[in-house]
C-alpha cells in the first residue's frame, strides 16, 4: 500500500450544489471561530482550537459543485514533536454523482499512518467529516466547534468512542 492518505467517503441525497455549499461554509462543520473567507480560489482561513491546533488553509483549487481543495500553509500541534506534519498537505473534497446520489470523496493527501498526529487527526476529520458535514449537508445543521472546546486530554469536542473508528478508510 503505497497511498495510505486519511480517506472517508460520504453518500447522500442530495445535489452536488448542496454539498459543495455545506463544504465551502467551513463555520457550519468545522469551527464557528474560523477567520478569514472559505469559499473561493486564493481564500485564506485559520482554524484555531485552543492551544490545541492552530492551522492557516488556502483554497488552491475550487470547481463548484466539484472540486475544492486547501493547501495547509501552516500548522501546529500542541501534541506533536514534528510540526511540519501537516505543513504543505492537502485536504480535498471531490464531489461526484453516483446514480441518483452524491458522493463526497474526503481525502487528507499527506495525513498518513506513520504521522504522530495520525491517532487524534484520522478520529478527528471522522468527527468533522461523518458527525459534523454530513449532518450540514442533509439537515442544515452542522456541528463544529463553538469556541475554545478542545483539549488534547479530552479529544475533540463531542467525539464519542464510537464515532473514531468505523468511517476511516486507507486507499490502495
Amino acid at each position: 500500500m503505497d497511498n495510505q492518505n486519511f480517506t472517508t467517503t460520504l453518500l447522500v441525497n442530495q445535489t452536488p450544489r448542496e454539498v459543495f455549499n455545506a463544504i465551502t461554509n467551513v463555520r457550519g462543520w468545522w469551527s464557528e471561530d474560523i477567520e478569514g473567507a472559505t469559499s473561493q480560489l486564493n481564500d485564506e482561513f485559520i482554524y484555531r482550537a485552543k492551544d490545541v491546533h492552530y492551522c492557516k488553509m488556502k483554497l488552491i483549487e475550487v470547481i463548484p459543485d466539484k472540486t475544492v481543495v486547501w493547501l495547509v500553509t501552516y500548522n501546529h500541534f500542541n501534541f506533536v514533536k514534528d510540526q511540519s506534519e501537516w505543513m504543505g498537505t492537502h485536504v480535498r473534497f471531490d464531489i461526484s454523482q453516483e446514480g441518483n446520489k452524491t458522493q463526497l470523496l474526503f481525502t487528507h493527501e499527506g495525513l498518513v499512518p506513520k504521522f504522530e498526529c495520525y491517532g487524534v487527526c484520522s478520529p478527528a476529520w471522522t468527527h468533522y467529516v461523518q458527525g459534523s458535514l454530513l449532518p450540514l449537508i442533509t439537515t442544515g445543521k452542522g456541528h463544529p466547534n463553538q469556541g475554545d472546546l478542545i483539549t488534547a486530554e479530552q479529544g475533540h469536542p463531542n467525539q464519542k468512542e464510537s464515532e473514531t473508528t468505523t468511517a476511516m478508510e486507507l486507499n490502495k
